[in-house]
């Protein structure tokens, strides 16, 4: 039996670098895989270098392909660029994985290649979102995703390749990307609100990584959505649309006292909820950070951020001087 190594690429980025630092703590080899030089990259280059990823892959017995351009790049890269990096990179990387003989590939996909199907008509009750809704991508980003996925799906049955896409929710630290709402609510009132419905904290999809990287084999392909519980039922889809605060009082007694201790508001009402319940009974993937947990660290003024999301802190997308997503000067 092969000592387990895994490559983890994207290794710079906020996901990379917290999925190394899982990978060494739990004491096993790592390959760190990205453009940017960092404390958590042994390998700086792309993903699209079939040369550099057969090197990288020596050895490897799984992978974690967080790599990618993300939505925030829409305003400051071309179409081809999601082209070249999300699905033609992602495809050298299967091919070359596959060749390798690598046992399990994990992909970090996104709840946003849901794209249009998260919006319901305005008198239409909030989207209840699972795997088996159907995507209609949005932008560029949304399309790679959906494509990646699909040649992902081809390789696992071309040449049985175990793959395990997750489709994960809001774990990014800063503002939110929308200028009405950084006008409407604070920063924090603002993620903890979608702990209800389109988060999940950092250690959370840390975990859901390492299970689905040994649950691979077992399940061969598989696509899971990765968010926080959520607290309602299908039930509460109509309500939830047009009075969430009605909805979120009845659940959570004191989240009003909460609340109006911090002068913050609830969303008056909600488009989408995401049903994680697949990963949680098919990984066994048992989410800490869900409302109820954050609430009560509200309560007891601690931070409701995971340690390694503290860790990790905020890194934005890319260096152009433009946008909330950014590294460089505004």
């Amino acid at each position: 039996m092969r000592a387990e190594r895994i490559l983890v690429t994207g290794s710079a980025g906020h996901l990379g670098e917290a999925l190394v630092r899982s990978v060494r703590a739990e004491g096993r080899d790592v390959v760190g895989l990205d453009l940017v030089e960092s404390r958590f990259t042994t390998v700086t280059g792309s993903i699209t270098d079939r040369a550099l990823l057969r090197r990288c892959l020596q050895g490897v017995t799984g992978v974690l392909h967080a790599a990618t351009l993300h939505k925030p790049h829409v305003s400051s890269h071309e179409r081809q660029d999601f082209v070249d990096t999300n699905v033609t990179g992602t495809l050298a990387l299967l091919e070359e994985s596959a060749a390798a003989g690598v046992e399990s590939f994990v992909f970090t996909s996104s709840t946003s290649a849901f794209g249009r199907a998260l919006t319901p008509e305005p008198d239409q009750p909030a989207a209840w979102i699972t795997e088996d809704v159907e995507p209609v991508p949005r932008n560029i980003y949304g399309v790679t995703k959906i494509a990646a996925e699909n040649v992902a799906e081809l390789l696992h049955r071309e040449h049985g390749l175990p793959v395990v896409v997750l489709r994960t929710s809001r774990f990014f630290p800063e503002d939110d990307d929308r200028d009405e709402v950084r006008a409407a609510y604070e920063g924090m009132n603002t993620k903890v609100n979608e702990y209800l419905y389109r988060r999940v904290d950092l250690q959370d999809v840390v975990d859901a990584h390492r299970l689905a990287l040994a649950e691979a084999p077992r399940i061969g392909f598989g696509r899971y959505i990765i968010s926080a519980t959520p607290p309602f039922s299908r039930e509460d889809s109509a309500q939830l649309r047009t009075d969430a605060q009605a909805v979120v009082s009845r659940l959570f007694p004191d989240q009003p006292g909460e609340y109006a201790r911090r002068g913050w508001r609830m969303f008056p009402g909600l488009d989408r909820v995401y049903d994680s319940s697949r990963a949680r009974a098919e990984l066994g993937w048992r989410p800490r950070y869900d409302f109820r947990h954050v609430l009560d660290l509200l309560q007891a003024d601690e931070d409701v951020r995971s340690p390694v999301a503290r860790a990790v802190g905020t890194k934005g997308y890319h260096p152009y001087p433009h946008g909330i997503y950014t590294t460089g000067p505004e």
